[in-house]
């Protein structure tokens, strides 16, 4: 029976990817979990496992470092929100990978490879973690999923749907389309981790994404006033920050 180990930070991600290997490849086994590089290295060890999953951006060890120890060893695929930069820097084929958030139809398309790799030896990797690590440094990590808590359920909201965040006491608000949750982080702390020309602050307690602006108008001091797409309220623009509406 094949094996493998996951590792991957994120305990939702960990979870569906486990979900849907299960569903794609009954007969593998999942002899580990790691939440971090680190962790996935004695579980390595624990465990031989024929196949890691590892994700690109761990805590302690990145999947890139991990992969470099385990090079020759094991059957790597990453686990990666690189779109663009894991389209080029994957198609020599040597490794797979699967992007964030992880579909069942390119689950089953890895675990097709695998199958008929499972027969080689693992390849030597250092040659392509070279091509791959100079892909990805230049390129600036921003968040792409936030944790948010709704009362007692805790989930996993996509960067991209929020319509704003909004601070609130020591929490601070994601709302959505759907709703709103609530995060345990500062807007201050929120600002430097998300893509600038994407988000912007309009006011000290408030983030808006710039897709979610239906239109800006102006209130009757002159002031500019954001309507949203899929929420009925307006978001009033500080003059902090109205220079950035100047033009609209």
């Amino acid at each position: 029976m094949p094996s493998c180990l996951i590792a991957e930070d994120e305990p939702l991600l960990r979870e569906q990817l486990r979900f849907r290997l299960r569903a794609a490849w009954p007969e593998l086994d999942v002899c580990g979990e790691a939440e971090n590089g680190e962790e996935a290295l004695h579980l390595f060890e624990d465990c031989q496992p024929d196949i890691v999953f590892l994700d690109i951006q761990m805590p302690i060890l990145s999947g890139i470092e991990v992969a470099r120890r385990l090079s020759g060893r094991t059957h790597v695929v990453f686990v990666t929100a690189y779109d663009e930069y894991a389209v080029q820097a994957f198609e020599r084929g040597a490794v797979d990978y699967l992007l964030k958030p992880v579909q069942l139809e390119r689950i089953a398309l890895t675990v097709e490879r695998l199958r008929g790799r499972l027969a080689e030896p693992p390849a030597a990797l250092d040659d392509f973690l070279d091509q791959l690590t100079a892909r990805l440094s230049p390129r600036v990590s921003y968040l792409r999923w936030i944790r948010a808590s709704l009362g007692t359920t805790l989930k996993l909201i996509a960067v991209s749907d929020v319509i704003y965040l909004q601070s609130e006491d020591k929490y601070t608000k994601v709302i959505t389309a759907d709703g709103e949750g609530l995060i345990k982080k500062t807007i201050k702390e929120l600002q430097s981790q998300l893509d600038p020309e994407q988000f912007w602050q309009v006011h000290r307690s408030t983030i808006v994404n710039l897709d979610a602006i239906a239109s800006v108008g102006r209130d009757y001091r002159d002031q500019p006033v954001i309507m949203l797409n899929g929420r009925p309220e307006a978001l009033t623009v500080s003059r902090t920050y109205a220079h950035l509406f100047k033009q609209m």
